[in-house]
């Protein structure tokens, strides 16, 4: 009964249903990690992490924007970090475009 008590966070199942549930402009975080569960749980199982955004297959990922830093990771064995507005990824760092390929 305690898990059902706390609600880490919801997400809607689209972007853009961010965009047309928002009074103006949805928050840019939201956005982002809405884009990253609509893409990968089309052919994984994602899960929130206790570190992190997400947990998949025991890789942990933080979603943010080009300045995201790697703080929240460091800990982890397997982390990454997913980049919004970045070209190409480097290391643990992979460009949040890049998880379209996975669709």
């Amino acid at each position: 009964m305690a898990l059902l008590e706390k609600i880490d966070k919801i997400y809607l199942s689209n972007p853009t249903l961010c965009c047309s549930q928002s009074d103006g402009k949805p928050d840019i975080g939201n956005l982002r990690e809405t884009a990253f569960l609509s893409l990968m749980r089309v052919n994984n199982r994602v899960a929130s992490s206790p570190v992190s955004d997400f947990l998949i297959d025991g890789m942990t990922f933080e979603v943010g924007g080009k300045n995201k830093k790697k703080r929240q990771i460091e800990s982890v064995e397997n982390g990454f970090v997913v980049k919004d507005d970045i070209e190409h990824g480097f290391l643990n760092t992979i460009p949040l475009w890049a998880f379209g390929l996975n669709y």
